[in-house]
């Protein structure tokens, strides 16, 4: 499916999908007030777009600091192509690490990781490195500094078109 096969409602949806989940009982059918479907077709709909891989997931962004994770880093993993899924496979299992993603590059597999402490942070490191076969020469560590937030929102509306 490309963004063209999405009707008016599916674009509704992931524009409402995008702001404000409702934190309610009922929250698939405050979002289908938003845009105009019973929770149903709004359920229905998730699911589809969900088994066709336009939702990834519906999840919290946290602010891994004010949980008790104030040290973290980007890490840039140099892994043969053979081994990426392999490798993948061990970040992914490590709770502190988000954002993993496979890159064009001489460091290939990226991901950001979080830990209580700077020592912690280096422990995991080094243990993901180790669990995943990769040496300290192939591991590009950048620890963070200074945070940046932002916000993500994508458009799915044509401009001057609103939801309901």
């Amino acid at each position: 499916m490309t963004d063209r096969d999405l009707d008016t409602l599916d674009r509704q949806l992931l524009e409402a999908l995008q702001d404000d989940f409702p934190l309610a009982p009922r929250p698939w059918r405050e979002i289908g007030d938003r845009v105009g479907l019973p929770e149903t077709e709004v359920l229905r709909r998730v699911r589809r777009l969900a088994d066709e891989g336009i939702v990834l997931a519906i999840s919290p962004v946290l602010e891994s600091a004010r949980i008790g994770l104030p040290a973290s880093t980007l890490i840039g993993m140099r892994v043969p192509p053979d081994r990426v899924d392999e490798c993948a496979s061990v970040v992914n299992r490590e709770p502190g690490v988000s954002h993993n993603y496979l890159r064009d590059h001489d460091y290939n597999l990226w991901f950001t990781l979080a830990a209580g402490n700077d020592a912690a942070l280096r422990r995991t490191v080094g243990g993901l490195a180790a669990r995943a076969g990769v040496s300290s020469h192939d591991l590009l560590d950048l620890p963070s500094v200074r945070r940046f937030k932002i916000g993500v929102r994508f458009r799915f509306l044509p401009d001057g078109e609103e939801g309901t």
